[in-house]
C-alpha cells in the first residue's frame, strides 16, 4: 500500500514538472527605445548639440541670449522641436553668438551648467528674459558705472548679482559659489569669444541664424525653421 501510494505520489510530481516545463517561453519585453532629446553633448566647435550625432538632419542655432527674437523661438520650438530630436532623425545644437556684456554673462552661466542641465536652464533664462534685462537696464547710471569699475574678474559677476542672474543660474541647478568661478574664469569667456569669431567667419550677422545641413537658411521662427527641415526629409 505504502508503496503504491508512494509512486502514485512521485508518478503526480514528475507529471506536474512535466507540464511546468511544457509551458511555452515568456516573451522578453521590447527594449525601450532611446530617448535622443535627453542625449546632450558639447561638440568640438563649443555648442550643446541634444539628439543623435548621426541624425541625418542637423540644425544649427546661433543665438542670443538677450534676442527677443530667439527667446520666442525658444519659447514656441521647445516642445516640437524636442519632438523630433527624440526620433534620432534631426539633431539640434546651439552655440552662442553673444552681443553685449549681458548676454556674455548669461551665457556664461548657462554654459556651466552641466551638459544635461544646459538647454532646461537655456530656456529658464529665455522664459525669464524680459525680467531679468529689465532689471539690468533699469540700475542707474551711478550702479552701472560701479559695476564697470570692478577688477575684471569681479565684474561679470557683478552684472549676473545685479540683473538677477545668479538666482535664475542657481534654480536651475548651478550653485552660486560656481556661477561666480565660471564668471571669473577667462578661458570660458575666451570660448565665448572664438565662437562669434567663428559664426562671423560662416556668415552670421545676428541671431537667430540657422542652419541646416551645414546650409544657413532663411528662418526666424519655428514655422519657417519646420519648414526648412522637412525639405530635407527631417
Amino acid at each position: 500500500m505504502r508503496r503504491w501510494f508512494g509512486a502514485l505520489v512521485a508518478g503526480a510530481a514528475l507529471s506536474g514538472a512535466a507540464s511546468l516545463s511544457a509551458a511555452p517561453p515568456k516573451k522578453a519585453a521590447a527594449p525601450a527605445k532611446q530617448d535622443w532629446a535627453r542625449s546632450v553633448a558639447v561638440t568640438l566647435e563649443g555648442g550643446y548639440r541634444m539628439g543623435n550625432p548621426s541624425a541625418a538632419v542637423k540644425v544649427v542655432e546661433y543665438g542670443s541670449l538677450t534676442c527677443p527674437t530667439c527667446a520666442a523661438f525658444s519659447n514656441s520650438a521647445k516642445a516640437p522641436l524636442a519632438a523630433r530630436v527624440r526620433t534620432g532623425k534631426v539633431s539640434f545644437e546651439f552655440r552662442n553668438f553673444v552681443l553685449n556684456g549681458v548676454d556674455v554673462t548669461a551665457s556664461l552661466l548657462a554654459r556651466c551648467a552641466a551638459p544635461s542641465g544646459f538647454f532646461p536652464l537655456l530656456e529658464r533664462l529665455y522664459s525669464t528674459q524680459g525680467q531679468w534685462t529689465a532689471k539690468f537696464s533699469g540700475l542707474s547710471q551711478a550702479q552701472q558705472q560701479k559695476i564697470s569699475a570692478l577688477p575684471e574678474a569681479q565684474r561679470l559677476v557683478g552684472v549676473a548679482d545685479a540683473a538677477g542672474l545668479t538666482q535664475l543660474a542657481a534654480q536651475g541647478g548651478v550653485p552660486t559659489a560656481k556661477a561666480k568661478a565660471c564668471l571669473a574664469d577667462p578661458a570660458r569667456l575666451a570660448r565665448l569669444g572664438k565662437m562669434r569669431e567663428a559664426a562671423s567667419a560662416l556668415g552670421v550677422q545676428g541671431t537667430p541664424t540657422f542652419f541646416v545641413n551645414g546650409a544657413k537658411v532663411h528662418a526666424h521662427d519655428w514655422a519657417e525653421l519646420d519648414a526648412e527641415i522637412r525639405k530635407v526629409g527631417g
